[in-house]
């Protein structure tokens, strides 16, 4: 906590010795020093005398009164009792002073510094300061009234010289209201240097010179003695006080100066006034400076972690009762508001993150804490009232559920709503964090049921038979608590967060009976009117609120409060509340436990909590609106579920997990796992995961029932009955009337389809488990990708390395698998060609007939190109072979059962299967040759030249010339090629087709000749055919059936003298076609196309006067290009 330099000037006027003291609500009485050596009781609890009347009057004084009140009672107060007074003013007890000197307090806090901290501990004020007194660096302590002060030394380090710095202390009842350090440090919390002095004076109090205050000994001096201590205290710090004493002497000579005005003078050792707050001293800047810090960091650097600390330190002061709490919330919520990131992100329509989300609802639930505070005055409220109406009215105020808006108004059902036309926030639509805490400002404590609920352990009525919904007591007698349960939960974390376990856990109690005696009415009337509901066949959600993701946390607040309780973690004693109207409260040491009577035979504080968890996961609930409140609902119960897994779970603790199974199942609408289901129900899949692991060991059949039932998921149902619209204007029209704005879905089925898995490898070696649960996923998940993921669980389950295969959970396997081929055949999914290739590894593992079957039926499950490419050419491989160890009989009807699917592909995709189909059929002359047909059928119309050149090379590879070549002439009628296109792929092909009908004789290249002129119009290819027809005879290298003339074909005669004018043409058209657009860094290609072109020209008889007409042409049309028909005329003439 920052320091002030300069010490605070007196707060009230001292004509005599006198005190001020102003005791907190609620302090505590005085305890042995945390971990210290317990001087602070004086010699005589050392010596084991009792105390004398003095001390405990004193004491009792000094912790309560003001002494400016008892000053003004009595009119001499002799020194002995005010030396003892301001003596036990000072505060005893280390926990307070550890609080303001580090983020996080308990008992390995407190005491003396022991082995094992880790180094963040060692740096902690408070452990600093600890180290520094046990060092002995604290020194020149002296106590003069309400003023403590002293030096304390710093250790000189390796890169630090030794530090002295002057400490002093005020305190006022028990609590150090001011501090002051020449350290110059800045901090929320107190320096080492301020801990290590307080702690002197707590721990030694017996060797500190204690005065009393100054002003009392400047009473007993005379005239002569004043003015000797005034001209002293003037020459020792003459360069200091000098000019503030002549300007005093001035005015207090000056009978008109506003000092002779005043009775008395100020002394600074005095204490407060009896008109001032009694607090102790917290920074409000740099509590201010902090948080806007840490905002300003937005999550990064652990600002996050650090803005969750203060919090806690909010909660904590609260626990001690300390005023401070809520003025540091006030300082934190003020930072908070200002947030210029809240306006940005409004502008811009985003979202805040979620984890700066989560620390607007702690700062939410901590005002709720606050204003539920029993013990605040009605001014106090009101004042909290007006400065959260003030914050609720901001238009950058976050809403409760994110940033989607609420219709629902006030849900809590027992705060009154403001009066008809008050301009109240309240009738706002949308909730902001702060509208309960608004809401619980209208509560109150008064009620006499109430009261005797959280302040008697004895409190019941055996003779109480009411049995109506509204019973102030149960069967037993038990007493109960109607309110709801959000807001009653909110009354528990209050008690407990101001510091008052005992009745936190007594109202905890009579809630949890509540709910479990509403849990019994309920399914009474469920079994009353079954037939009736369940002929509806349609029902509407029971609770719009749900208790889990609730923002009070009402589930999780209970749970904290008897685990707690159980544990044994909360204080051995505790506050007493009373409510008789004198706003005090007294510490008393019973037992929290207490409370165990109202628990039946063999029930724990464990078990109760772990009963109210299940009471509030297995509660049916409506989705809530808006991306956030649905994140907080799974996380929610993922919490609540990882604290229930560390509850153990003995046999008690197993029947009350039947019991609630039981019920849950039994429940109807007022169950998640019930018979009638509302469509926007929150989903109970990890709940049910839950409930089946725990349960499965000790009752298979109740957690099978819970786990199917769980499974549904009517959300992404395709119909819905058209009475369970009673939130129309909530389903968006992603499919008309079907999907409401769900965000989490994603995350839910994946959660359905964890559950679906837990079951499946549960239910390994069950035939009749293995099927039922398969027909729960065939019915209730909609998603391919999760019935794919749960088909690879079951196949990797089933096929360990260290068992036989299990046959009937991998026939579940083969499917779920099947189910996924039918859902994506006629859908897009990037991960199909995965699934093809698992699923026939999956067929092949279940053996023959499954391959044969998903064959046989492939036109639902594949398209013609997976079913050729990769189901009949993985099922006609040697691996395939090898693993199914097949005789020849059945490799031959497999084998036919192939050939037969992809004759059927080609058929109906001639173009991605045609090539496939071939393949396949190579063995069997028949299959082949009617593939063939079905090639030669589609080449004219449903085929491609790509497609068609592939085949006929596949042909000629596979020995069939002929076929390959009547394939490649097919081809060339879908091909054109233009003058420019001299890369394109298709060259290849044309110039293999060519060699091919060179190679089969003239009539074929004849044939083929006339072919290419009319497809290719690119001059550089035709000059590359030509060229190569005229190297080497047709058919040298044809079929030996063949004859060859042995003599090259000439040019001037048919077909090369047609290939050879179409050459020449295209070169003609393309010059001109390139001069159109030419540029000067072209010139040289230019020039040397036109080379080649003159090569091609020479090959006919007239070929030089043809090209040399064709260069005067050139020289003719385009003379205005000078440059590059000078370079013409260089190379050509």
């Amino acid at each position: 906590m920052a320091e002030r330099v300069q010490q605070p000037p007196a707060k009230r006027l001292c004509c005599r010795p006198g005190y001020n003291a102003a005791c907190r609500q609620g302090q505590r009485a005085a305890g042995a020093p945390c971990g210290g050596s317990g001087a602070a009781q004086g010699d005589a609890t050392q010596t084991r005398q009792p105390e004398t009347l003095l001390d405990i009057a004193a004491r009792r004084v000094a912790e309560k009164w003001p002494f400016q009140r008892v000053e003004e009672r009595f009119e001499r107060i002799p020194e002995p009792v005010q030396r003892r007074i301001v003596y036990w003013s000072f505060p005893r007890s280390e926990r307070e002073i550890c609080m303001y000197s580090s983020f996080n307090t308990g008992g390995e806090e407190m005491g003396s510094s022991g082995g094992g901290e880790s180094g963040e501990e060692t740096r902690l004020p408070f452990r600093r300061g600890i180290a520094l007194l046990e060092g002995g660096c604290v020194d020149c302590v002296l106590q003069v009234g309400f003023h403590l002060s002293g030096t304390v030394r710093e250790p000189a380090t390796s890169s630090e010289p030794e530090l002295l710095c002057n400490v002093s202390v005020s305190f006022d009842r028990c609590k150090i209201t001011a501090v002051t350090c020449s350290c110059g440090n800045k901090d929320i919390f107190y320096c080492a240097h301020v801990v290590a002095l307080s702690l002197y004076r707590v721990r030694k109090p017996e060797q500190v010179k204690l005065r009393l205050p100054i002003s009392e000994t400047l009473f007993q001096m005379n005239r002569d003695q004043l003015q000797k201590f005034v001209q002293y205290l003037i020459t020792v710090h003459h360069t200091e006080v000098l000019p503030t004493a002549q300007k005093l002497a001035d005015e207090i000579l000056s009978q008109n100066s506003e000092i002779n005005q005043v009775h008395g003078a100020p002394d600074p050792t005095a204490g407060a006034s009896v008109d001032d707050d009694n607090c102790w001293h917290l920074d409000e800047e740099q509590v201010q400076e902090q948080v806007k810090l840490f905002l300003s960091q937005g999550g990064y650097h652990g600002s996050g972690k650090q803005l969750n600390l203060l919090f806690s330190k909010v909660r904590e002061m609260l626990k001690m009762r300390d005023s401070n709490g809520a003025r540091m919330l006030t300082l934190i919520t003020e930072q908070f508001m200002g947030d210029p990131r809240l306006a940005l992100w409004r502008q811009q329509g985003t979202t805040m993150t979620d984890k700066y989300r989560q620390l607007w609802d702690e700062l939410g639930a901590l005002w709720m804490c606050i204003v539920l505070n029993p013990h605040y005055k009605p001014e106090q409220k009101g004042f909290w009232l007006r400065q959260l109406r003030r914050w609720n009215g901001v238009d950058v105020c976050p809403l409760e559920d994110g940033n989607h808006g609420s219709e629902l108004t006030n849900l809590t059902n027992a705060l009154p709503q403001g009066p008809p036309g008050n301009p109240d926030p309240l009738t706002r639509p949308h909730r902001t964090v702060f509208t309960r805490a608004i809401e619980a400002c209208d509560l109150h404590w008064q009620d006499p049921h109430l009261q005797h609920i959280i302040t008697e352990d004895h409190y019941a009525n055996y003779c109480y038979h009411d049995n109506l919904n509204s019973s102030l007591f149960d069967a037993r007698g038990w007493p109960l608590w109607h309110e709801h349960v959000p807001t009653a939960c909110a009354r528990v974390d209050a008690l407990r967060s101001h510091g008052y376990p005992k009745e936190a856990l007594r109202l905890a109690i009579a809630i949890v009976n509540t709910l479990r005696r509403q849990q019994q009415k309920q399914l009474e009337f469920f079994r009353t009117h079954k037939k009736e509901l369940l002929h509806k066949g349609i029902t509407s959600v029971t609770n719009m609120e749900g208790w889990v993701g609730h923002p009070l946390d009402p589930i999780g607040t209970l749970f904290s409060t008897l685990m707690e309780t159980g544990r044994g973690s909360e204080d051995g004693g505790s506050a007493h509340l009373d409510f008789s109207g004198s706003g005090s409260c007294r510490r008393t040491e019973h037992p929290v436990v207490s409370a165990e009577r109202f628990l039946e035979e063999g029930e724990s504080f464990s078990s109760l909590a772990a009963e109210t968890a299940l009471i509030g996961l297995g509660q049916q609930r409506a989705m809530p609106d808006g991306l956030y409140a649905q994140e907080k609902v799974c996380r929610n119960e993922e919490q609540l579920l990882a604290r229930l897994q560390e509850v153990n779970l003995d046999d008690a603790l197993v029947k009350i997990f039947r019991k609630q199974a039981a019920f849950m199942l039994e429940a109807g609408p007022y169950s998640g796992l019930g018979e009638l289901l509302y469509r926007e129900s929150v989903p109970m899949h990890t709940f049910a995961k839950y409930l089946f692991t725990s349960l499965l060991p000790h009752d298979a059949e109740l957690a099978y029932k819970i786990a199917l039932r769980a499974m549904r998921l009517p959300v992404l149902e395709s119909t819905s009955p058209s009475g369970d619209l009673s939130r129309p204007h909530h389903i968006v029209s992603v499919v008309p009337n079907r999907l409401p704005r769900w965000f989490t879905l994603s995350h839910i089925e994946t959660q359905q389809c964890e559950l679906a898995s837990t079951m499946l490898t549960a239910a390994k070696g069950d035939a009749r488990k293995l099927q039922t649960v398969l027909e729960s996923i065939q019915k209730n998940i909609h998603s391919s990708s999760h019935i794919f993921k749960l088909a690879q669980d079951a196949f990797k389950i089933a096929t360990l390395m260290d068992s036989l295969p299990d046959i009937t959970l991998l026939k579940v396997s083969l499917e779920l698998g099947l189910q996924v081929m039918r859902m994506t055949l006629s859908t897009l999914n990037w991960r199909r060609r995965e699934m093809v290739r698992w699923l026939v590894t999956c067929a092949t593992e279940a053996g023959v007939f499954a391959l044969d079957s998903i064959m046989q039926s492939w036109f639902t499950l594949f398209t013609p190109t997976e079913a050729t490419s990769v189901v009949a050419s993985t099922v006609m491989s040697n691996s395939t072979i090898v693993r199914l160890h097949l005789d020849c009989h059945q490799q031959e009807n497999l084998a036919n059962s192939a050939r037969t699917l992809a004759l059927q592909c080609a058929m109906k995709d001639p173009q991605n299967c045609a090539l496939s189909a071939l393949t396949l059929c190579e063995k069997d002359h028949i299959a082949f040759e009617t593939a063939y047909q079905i090639v030669l059928d589609a080449a004219a119309t449903g085929m491609n030249y790509t497609q068609l050149f592939t085949i006929a090379r596949y042909m000629e590879h596979r020995g069939y010339p002929m076929r390959a070549y009547k394939l490649a002439t097919l081809a060339m009628t879908h091909l054109n090629l233009s003058y420019n296109q001299d890369t394109h792929p298709a060259i290849n092909d044309v110039l293999w087709a060519c060699a091919l009908s060179h190679s089969l004789g003239k009539n074929e290249l004849a044939s083929v000749i006339p072919l290419v002129v009319k497809s290719v119009k690119c001059a550089t290819v035709l000059s590359d055919i030509l060229r190569r027809c005229t190297l080497t005879t047709p058919g040298m290298v044809a079929l030996h059936s063949r004859r060859n003339s042995g003599k090259l074909m000439p040019l001037d005669k048919a077909p090369l003298r047609q290939l050879l004018d179409a050459t020449i043409g295209a070169y003609i058209n393309t010059t001109h076609s390139r001069l159109t657009h030419i540029s000067p860094r072209h010139y040289s290609e230019f020039i040397e196309f036109l080379s080649k072109a003159r090569e091609t020209f020479l090959m006919a008889h007239d070929g030089h006067i043809q090209f040399t007409q064709f260069i005067d042409n050139l020289k003719q049309i385009y003379k205005g290009k000078k440059k590059l028909m000078m370079l013409v005329r260089e190379r050509f003439g």
